[in-house]
């Protein structure tokens, strides 16, 4: 039988470190072959150049395809962005027609992709559709992918729910748990002193684990959201004795102004903060094993966080409408607010609270149910016929 060409659209750290296990599994299939697509912040030097993390995993890259201009930023440029990615996605799958176009989450260039692989007649899969993400574009962003899409993997119960409730089919809906679950769970992790070294900053004392994304959705102003972030993790400091190991912003609009801020936040705080573009996937959960607490408003501090029992802050309504676990406390972007909730998180009472948090995300081999529901689905002939939207009938 003929090897279905899968490909796999990754733009993002963060996205390539929930698809990695995926890829490994697909790469190895002798049934299928891999076509790994490459975009958005992977390709910029602005964000880190994070292509270097998939080039070191010895993945083999079938394209790059660049989207960003690095010199802009803010919602004219998102859109320039999507332009150019529905143009360079629909050029590569109009040349190699792949059975099937595999995307994770709710970025603005994953629904580009997936809306070039629907102008082209390629059927798409997507993985964690149907979550709710009510501070972000992203909310809409995911809704749209689920709409394109043939085939679904949401990451728990509720999602694939919501999914069927959004008229998808239940026979391509598919409830695999969390990819990030399932990185929590089998990858090696390096102890304090090696992610140190490796780090090249003192993670043997208590740390936070920092991510903070631009509020996309509801009119904030990001700026001084980040600034009562700052000062609250200034007096953190200076009280708690905590020190902060950062990683910088996506690719949204106001993530460059963000990244900026912290740039000159962590040249003034050598010795108490390290401020990086990108730890990879390894180094991103050994620090999070490893973390007093887990701060900021990144979706990995309450998809994630869970399956450690680690105590986690999150900051400001980016996140509204997820899931929250009991290791999880929410708080205003204001500088007291942030103080508060770190004092309660990091407390003996609160971590014993975190320690007994129970995850919905577990699915066991999510990655391995992704691939072999996949290979089976787009081997049969009625895959990718017009979709019909099912009423609960």
């Amino acid at each position: 039988m003929e090897q279905p060409l899968i490909a796999v659209v990754t733009g993002t750290r963060a996205e390539y470190g929930l698809l990695r296990p995926v890829l490994q599994k697909l790469a190895a299939r002798p049934d299928a072959a891999l076509a790994l697509l490459v975009t958005g912040a992977h390709l910029s030097q602005r964000h880190g150049a994070t292509v270097s993390e998939i080039e070191a995993d010895g993945m083999p890259i079938a394209a790059r395809i660049p989207i960003l201009f690095e010199e802009d930023e803010g919602p004219l440029a998102t859109a320039r962005a999507v332009e150019k990615a529905i143009r360079g996605f629909s050029e590569w799958f109009a040349e190699h027609k792949p059975a099937c176009c595999l995307v994770l989450g709710d970025r603005y260039e994953i629904l580009a992709a997936a809306q070039a692989a629907a102008f082209t007649g390629v059927p798409v899969a997507h993985i964690s559709g149907g979550d709710v993400t009510l501070g972000a574009q992203d909310d809409w962003y995911r809704h749209c992918l689920t709409k394109i899409a043939h085939l679904h993997f949401p990451s728990c119960e509720e999602s694939a729910a919501r999914v069927i409730r959004m008229g998808e089919a239940p026979a391509t809906v598919f409830n695999v748990g969390g990819l990030g679950d399932e990185n929590i769970r089998t990858m090696e992790k390096l102890d304090p002193a090696a992610l140190s070294e490796s780090v090249g900053f003192d993670l043997t004392r208590p740390f936070g684990l920092v991510t903070f994304h631009p509020q996309t959705a509801g009119g904030v102003d990001v700026a001084a959201q980040m600034r009562a972030l700052l000062d609250a993790m200034d007096e953190l400091t200076r009280t708690e004795g905590l020190v902060w190991l950062v990683t910088k912003s996506n690719a949204d609009a106001g993530g460059l102004a963000i990244n900026a801020m912290w740039d000159e936040w962590g040249e003034k705080h050598p010795d108490t903060a390290a401020v990086r573009s990108s730890l990879g996937v390894k180094r991103y959960l050994s620090a999070m094993a490893a973390a007093a607490l887990v701060l900021g408003n990144s979706s990995s501090g309450v998809v994630e966080t869970p399956t450690f029992g680690v105590p986690t802050v999150n900051v400001g309504g980016r996140q509204e409408g997820r899931p929250l676990c009991a290791n999880v406390l929410c708080c205003p972007a204001e500088k007291q607010a942030v103080i508060a909730a770190v004092r309660k998180a990091v407390s003996p009472e609160f971590a014993a609270v975190a320690k007994g948090a129970k995850s919905p995300y577990n699915g066991g081999d999510t990655s391995g149910k992704i691939v072999d529901i996949l290979l089976e689905q787009v081997r049969r002939p009625e895959f990718g016929a017009p979709k019909v939207f099912y009423d609960g009938q």
